[in-house]
This record gives structure tokens, sequence and C-alpha cells, in this order.
């Protein structure tokens, strides 16, 4: 879902007592805080159908605030605001995004100021994770993969497409692959994503010691949302997508029409000119 086809609903100045700050006295006193909220869901059917349970009920949404204000303590609003968002978006699922803003009126830095405040967003994103193995019982280590990822709290394995078998790809000598493809809705930020593939991959005694080789977990992620991602060591889109049958031939069977961010070719044109 794009950005064009969220609405908004805005919450201002929401006045909260809580117990967050790095002394002492904050945690055990306490201090008043504001909150301002926009949140980013589908809400036409609410409005063409006047129908509260369409839509996010801010009122519920603003008591949940306060009461997550007062019964947590952290050192740092920073950390209040990370929790905060997160617990939001578990809570009220048709919250796609949300931008969430803590303001520290009587922030004790000495001097004379109206507030201190952060602002964060943080949202629900869509990536599509190729999945493979070719060693050992192939079918146990993707199904225990995939419920490891199932397992994570910030991970949502929406749909799983049919596992195929294919041959070695890149010219190393080893046995047929099990491939397939996983639809997954996640709050994890493309790196800490890889960080848990990695996780989950050595807990499969995954090693890497030829490029291309065999291996008994593999989890690549192909697509994150139509972000482009350069670094050494992660590019999103997979940078070698477009010439794997392996890859393209589940990708296409749960998103054929999802178009590369870069070449603007769907999932289906780079299967058939493959």
């Amino acid at each position: 879902m794009t950005d064009q086809q969220l609405d908004c609903i805005k919450i201002k100045n929401l006045e909260v007592f809580g117990r967050h700050g790095v002394f002492p006295e904050e945690n055990k006193l306490g201090q008043k805080f504001l909150i301002n909220a926009v949140v980013y869901a589908k809400i036409r059917e609410a409005g063409l159908k006047d129908d509260l349970t369409k839509s996010v009920d801010y009122g519920e949404m603003a008591h949940f605030m306060t009461d997550f204000m007062m019964e947590h303590t952290c050192k740092l609003i920073e950390a209040a605001a990370e929790q905060m968002a997160r617990a939001l978006l578990f809570r009220f699922p048709a919250i796609e995004k949300i931008t969430l803003e803590i303001l520290k009126p009587w922030a004790p830095v000495g001097l004379p100021l109206e507030t201190v405040s952060v602002e964060i967003t943080r949202g629900w994103h869509l990536a599509y994770i190729a999945v493979g193995s070719n060693l050992g019982d192939r079918g146990e280590y993707i199904r225990k993969g995939v419920e490891a990822l199932r397992e994570n709290q910030d991970c949502i394995v929406e749909e799983e497409s049919e596992i195929i078998t294919t041959k070695p790809y890149g010219g190393v000598e080893q046995p047929d692959f099990l491939n397939g493809m996983l639809k997954v809705r996640t709050l994890l930020y493309p790196m800490e994503l890889l960080a848990l593939l990695h996780q989950i991959e050595q807990g499969a005694d995954r090693e890497r010691k030829i490029r291309w080789g065999p291996r008994t977990l593999d989890l690549d992620i192909i697509f994150y949302d139509n972000w482009v991602v350069d670094e050494k060591e992660l590019q999103i889109p997979h940078i070698d997508m477009q010439n794997r049958e392996f890859v393209l031939k589940p990708l296409a069977e749960l998103a054929p029409y999802y178009r590369h961010p870069i070449t603007g070719k769907t999932v289906s044109q780079m299967l058939q000119e493959l």
C-alpha cells in the first residue's frame, strides 16, 4: 500500500503523566508530558459507511497512550516513543504507520526553554524473502526456517509460495535445491531483518565457505517495499534476482505485478524475459 492510499487521524497535545527521565527524582516524582500522534490508515470505508469498526478509535488510542506512559518507565523519551509506537502498531492492526511525538515541557536542562521533544515515524513494511536448501532434510530446514521467522514478534508471514525443485546456480557442482518465497510484513528495518535472517540461518548450521555453494538454509531479502539499499552487506532489490528463475518463479506466484523499483519491470515481465 502506498502512502497516497492512506489517510490520517491526528491527536494533538494529549496531556499525560509519566515517570520518564535520567534523574532519580524524575522516576520517583514524575512529570507532565504531551503527545502528538498522526496515524496513517485506510479509513475511506469508515467514512462512507459511518462505521467506527472500519477506522481507528482515537478515544481508545488516547487512553492506551495515557496508560502506557503511566505504566512504563524509561530513562529517555526516545525509548518511550519507540516502545509506545511499537505497542500501538500491535494493539491497533488498522494502523499502517504512525508518527509519534513526545514533548517534555519541564526538561531539567537548567536553561529557559518551552519544551524538548522527540518525534519518530514507525510502521509496517512489506518484504519478499526467498528461501532455499540443498543439504540434508531440505524440506525440514525450510519448514524450521519459516517457523523461526513466524516466532519473531516483529515479523508476520502472510503468504508462502509452493516449494519447487531447481538446479544449482553459479556453476558449483552440488545437489538440487528446494526453493520458495515468503511474503512478510515486518517492523524491522532492512539491516535488522538481515541480522535476523542470518541468525535463523546459523540456527540451521549454515556455513558460508563457497560462493553459490551448498547450504542447509538460505534466506535472502528480494524486495523491501520499494526501497533501494546499496550497502556492502546488503543490496535491495536483490542484485541478481532478474537472472534467477528459482527466485522469479515463486515470487511471481505471490506478486506477479510487483514492480522492480529501479527497472520498473514487473516480476512477470522479468520471468518472461528470462
